[in-house]
């Protein structure tokens, strides 16, 4: 293991809104954490918003500074990827973003019911492959762990280049009892406009004025493989669906 990585690492152990537990905190069992976000890490009751499979945590960072009023954690298990929104978020003191290191496998021992209000999954690992649609975040097997801790109605939003992930995801809410909201198989095509995409989801977002900053916060804020991907002229898909 690289120096620069082993640092970072210890660097994330100083950081207080970074929970890394030990594979013994969570053998066969919860997270002391999980419930005691609110108390513990944001000290008030504003709606928690979590970004799985944040990466650098760009949109965890990004969406925290457009909306002070809600909470929000990226969850990786890639410590030295996560380290620089961490870093960010402490330099900016930003109170309202926190960050998770684990497997997403293990993510319903940090989080109790009704804990949560809203998921982001931006730009996860697509597995390609029908023999690998069960490892994908949006396959049945995690929609199953997402549902014990997402408040009613709350919304899951998926940002993909796949487009295999993007039509996998349709299917799976036409036969699971999800209900669409929206989607796009070209988020950035010139002829979607900011009402087609707050129409669709605006009755389900946590606070009102989000309504107003929704479209915004959808296209401004771009992660590190995102802007690869449209460098290349890849199209992004965009989801938001949630349970019926």
């Amino acid at each position: 293991m690289g120096k620069n990585k082993l640092a970072r690492w210890q660097e994330l152990d100083s950081f207080t809104n970074v929970i890394q537990p030990e594979t013994a905190d969570i053998a066969g069992k919860d997270h002391p954490i999980k419930g005691n976000w609110r108390h513990d890490i944001f000290k008030n009751d504003n709606p928690i918003i979590l970004e799985l499979g944040c990466g650098k945590g760009e949109y965890t960072v990004g969406l925290a500074e457009i909306f002070p009023e809600n909470n929000f954690i990226g969850v990786d298990i890639k410590g030295a990827r996560m380290w620089r929104g961490a870093k960010t978020a402490n330099e900016r003191k930003m109170a309202n973003a926190a960050f998770l290191r684990t497997r997403i496998e293990f993510i319903d021992r940090f989080f109790s019911e009704d804990e949560v209000d809203e998921i982001w999954i931006t730009f996860p690992d697509p597995h390609p492959g029908a023999s690998n649609s069960n490892k994908r975040l949006t396959s049945p097997w995690y929609l199953d762990k997402y549902i014990k801790f997402l408040k009613n109605n709350g919304i899951i939003h998926l940002k993909t280049d796949s487009e295999e992930l993007f039509k996998y995801t349709r299917s799976v809410i036409k036969t699971h009892n999800l209900e669409e909201l929206f989607s796009s198989g070209d988020l950035y095509s010139s002829e979607l406009k900011p009402d087609d995409i707050i129409t669709g989801v605006s009755d389900s977002l946590s606070l009102p004025n989000e309504q107003q900053l929704f479209f915004h916060n959808i296209l401004s804020i771009k992660t590190f493989y995102e802007k690869q991907f449209l460098a290349k002229g890849m199209k992004i898909t965009y989801l938001a669906f949630k349970y019926k």
